[in-house]
């Protein structure tokens, strides 16, 4: 039956054509913002996947900037160590040519004397941020505290976030007394007796000095593995990230040519089903 009031045909055309239209708006709003899930409305589930790992990739880039920081105060404390080392490699030398007997020893005390002062400028000199590895304050009063860095965030299956730290241990390379090198300022050549003592003290403050430099360096290595992993982890989150929720341009260009031909021949449906009634007129000539 066909009837001039109700036109089913039109309705189905022009019903047709809405959904096109819709379908065509997204997939322009896809290519324009270059997401297909831009909002919670989209899909909701991959859109709160997604802003977890974003605030995870947020909270990574803080850690990358804490293992910064922490490498370069320990490159610091590295240098100085191993700076306080060829010192005392250099002062054993002098301490060494002091146990023949026939030497001028007031000249090996002086350099001796000069090689320590300089060892205390290095140990208290190194600080970074304010923060010295080897001594705790620069007069050497106060022994060198631990430094917590900052590694990782730790995600559990419940949600639940925990930070991990790496702990690096402080080596006491001070020359006050109570220090691991205190020693330092008891070294005298001045005496066969006394360039005896000290040939004793400088290899043990040497191996002090060996030591702290050792841990150190193992210390840095590992918070730079911990640096590339971070960033490592980094971009594998923004690699899924943008899985879940990127336009895929290429399906999205072809989508958009056969929604805009789709368009077309909607249009020109709804047009011939809108032309319907006008036929009916032929019937009461």
């Amino acid at each position: 039956m066909s009837s001039i009031l109700t036109n089913t045909s039109a309705m189905v055309a022009l019903q047709t054509m809405k959904g096109i239209t819709m379908n065509l708006n997204k997939t322009q709003s896809d290519i324009s913002t270059g997401k297909s899930v831009a909002s919670a409305k989209d899909n909701a589930a991959v859109w709160a996947i997604s802003k977890v790992m974003e605030s995870d990739v947020q909270g990574f880039k803080g850690i990358s900037d804490s293992l910064a920081v922490g490498n370069a105060t320990l490159t610091v404390a590295r240098q100085a160590s191993e700076s306080v080392t060829k010192l005392l490699t250099d002062m054993k030398g002098k301490i060494v040519a002091a146990q023949a007997q026939n030497v001028d020893r007031a000249k090996l005390q002086t350099d001796v004397a000069e090689l320590s002062a300089q060892i205390t400028s290095v140990v208290g000199a190194a600080q970074f941020n304010g923060l010295n590895l080897l001594s705790g304050d620069p007069a050497g009063t106060t022994a060198p505290p631990d430094m917590e860095v900052l590694s990782s965030l730790d995600r559990d299956s419940a949600g639940a976030v925990t930070a991990s730290n790496i702990t690096v241990n402080g080596q006491d390379l001070r020359t006050a007394a109570g220090g691991g090198l205190a020693a330092l300022g008891t070294l005298t050549v001045a005496t066969a007796a006394g360039a005896t003592t000290a040939l004793a003290d400088i290899e043990t403050m040497l191996q002090t000095s060996i030591d702290a430099a050792a841990s150190f360096g193992s210390s840095q290595k590992r918070i730079e593995i911990q640096s590339e992993f971070v960033s490592s982890l980094t971009d594998a989150l923004k690699t899924g990230i943008g899985a879940l929720v990127d336009t895929d341009m290429e399906e999205a260009s072809a989508r958009l040519q056969a929604l805009q031909v789709q368009q077309q021949l909607a249009t020109q449906a709804l047009s011939i089903a809108n032309q319907q009634p006008q036929s009916l007129l032929s019937l009461f000539r």
